[in-house]
């Protein structure tokens, strides 16, 4: 099932860099400088839906308005740590972080007992923690259209376009699945850019060129800095 198609995407923005306990990310050059940090928490942000929008859609907006609920809870405005662990405790109730860390690992997954696979999921979360909502206070006010919406089986894409303060459009595409009876995100694509296929990429260069075990070492490594270090 399908809804309406996105306007084309804006243009104007500079490429961020992103680093992960020194592993450069390339491919993040890629993406525009918008905040990461709006993907991730589902965009932080008031959605147009459009009429025809289907399940998936439909849960992807309710996990959204539960965010903006804790962003705009007078109690907590000044509290940046615990407005970061109420929305990552909502993002838990959206995203499949295990199925997004599997497929971050590829064909690295099988291998590991499943002690080490608990282990790199626990890790793989709190980097993101790190990357993305650790930055969620930077949220100004950006807001997100629904485009189309894709089901093949289990499968489903909704894509949305970021409409930004300075006018510009990003398109930022979810895949999701069914789980258990829900949709789950486990990947988010900003202009094309998957964040499974980043990280894969990186986690695969150090397996196959160091170890595994230096992968983790990296990760918890990264765990270890105090929040205050992340950029």
């Amino acid at each position: 099932m399908a809804s309406r198609q996105t306007a084309p995407r804006g243009a104007g923005f500079r490429y961020d860099q992103a680093r992960l306990a020194g592993i450069s990310v390339a491919a993040f050059r890629t993406m525009r400088n918008i905040n990461l940090a709006l993907t991730l928490p589902l965009l932080l942000v008031a959605l147009v839906v459009p009429a025809l929008a289907g399940v998936p859609t439909d849960q992807l907006k309710q996990g959204v308005d539960e965010v903006v609920r804790v962003l705009d809870d007078p109690n907590i405005k000044g509290q940046p740590a615990q407005r970061r662990a109420a929305v990552r405790k909502v993002s838990e109730e959206i995203f499949d972080y295990q199925h997004t860390a599997r497929r971050t690992l590829g064909q690295h997954w099988t291998a590991r007992t499943p002690e080490e696979q608990r282990e790199f999921v626990q890790l793989f979360a709190a980097l993101l923690d790190r990357a993305y909502f650790s930055k969620i206070d930077h949220y100004q006010g950006e807001k997100v259209r629904y485009g189309a919406e894709t089901i093949n089986g289990n499968e489903a894409i909704v894509k949305t376009m970021i409409l930004t303060r300075a006018g510009s459009e990003v398109p930022v595409d979810y895949r999701m699945h069914l789980a258990d009876g829900r949709w789950l995100v486990y990947d988010v694509s900003i202009e094309g850019v998957s964040l499974v296929s980043n990280y894969r990429t990186q986690f695969n260069k150090i397996v196959q060129t160091e170890s595994y075990q230096t992968l983790i070492q990296k990760l918890r490594a990264k765990d270890a800095e105090p929040a205050a270090s992340n950029r």
